[in-house]
């Protein structure tokens, strides 16, 4: 990492059209995984599941990547969930941040995972793996969530049970929260699948919904356009397989501009 974040005078040199923003918290998962919360700078604003810009200078250049913004659009900080690689040309630093250091950030926030871009339903499906989870843990606190759906269904898979912990304190989290926990009430269902080990539900998320396990698990009919709605966030792969499925189902796919049954975050990688 460039020595030049650790300083408040590298914040005061920004350019124009970016934010410096201190981080607050870092919490390492697994070898693989981190999170971290950082300021939010005043007037930023964002709708729940958005992603943004983030970076850090690296060898006197900023270097960026999308990130969906993991806090819901209320939280006065921001929070983020992300994997380590280690020849990465972010994450390589990402994952050495301490609190106190600066992180750069755009500030105009975009993405497909929103609200707006779904038509009213009955049921939303949130479909998950790895960092993927991200925009939904956004989403899963944000009350407009449980205003439109009156059952929220998020879907997480990774390869590994360390992998889900992340996931699951955030459901706990919002379990203890007093606030929280009324407004979501019964309506938030978590399911956390592995795919290398052992678990209480195993498999890919995308054979677990072509077989009808998923839906069995649950004790729900399988995917209705009439009543169910889908978001889908994961790796490439994950994505494309998982729109298939959804569209053998008759969803159509949603957009910002023209809201229909489900909707895929494409800037998503990892």
């Amino acid at each position: 990492m460039n020595v030049q974040a650790k300083t408040e005078e590298f914040a005061a040199t920004l350019p124009a059209g970016v934010y410096g923003e201190k981080v607050l918290s870092v919490k390492h998962y697994t070898d693989h995984l981190f999170s971290f919360t950082m300021t939010r700078p005043d007037g930023f604003r964002f709708r729940s599941g958005e992603f943004a810009m983030i970076g850090l200078m690296v060898g006197g250049k900023p270097v960026y990547r999308a990130y969906s913004i993991a806090s819901p659009s209320w939280a006065e900080e921001l929070e983020f969930f992300s994997i380590k690689v280690p020849d990465g040309p972010l994450t390589q630093h990402l994952q050495k941040i301490e609190v106190g250091d600066i992180i750069l950030m755009r500030k105009k926030p975009t993405g497909t995972l929103v609200l707006d871009a779904l038509t009213p339903a009955k049921r939303l499906y949130m479909f998950s793996t790895g960092t993927g989870i991200a925009p939904f843990a956004s989403l899963i606190r944000e009350p407009e969530t449980y205003e439109k759906f009156d059952e929220v269904i998020l879907t997480h898979t990774c390869r590994e049970v360390a992998e889900l912990q992340y996931g699951l304190d955030l459901v706990k989290e919002i379990r203890s929260d007093e606030l929280l926990s009324e407004l979501v009430g019964d309506k938030l269902t978590h399911y956390a699948s592995v795919t290398r080990e052992p678990y209480e539900h195993t498999g890919r998320i995308t054979d677990l919904i072509a077989s009808g396990k998923l839906f069995e698990d649950l004790g729900l009919p399988p995917l209705n356009p009439e009543t169910d709605r889908g978001m889908i966030c994961g790796s490439a792969e994950m994505l494309k397989d998982t729109k298939a499925l959804l569209e053998a189902a008759g969803m159509d796919e949603g957009a910002n501009n023209k809201p229909s049954d489900f909707v895929i975050e494409r800037a998503f990688v990892g």
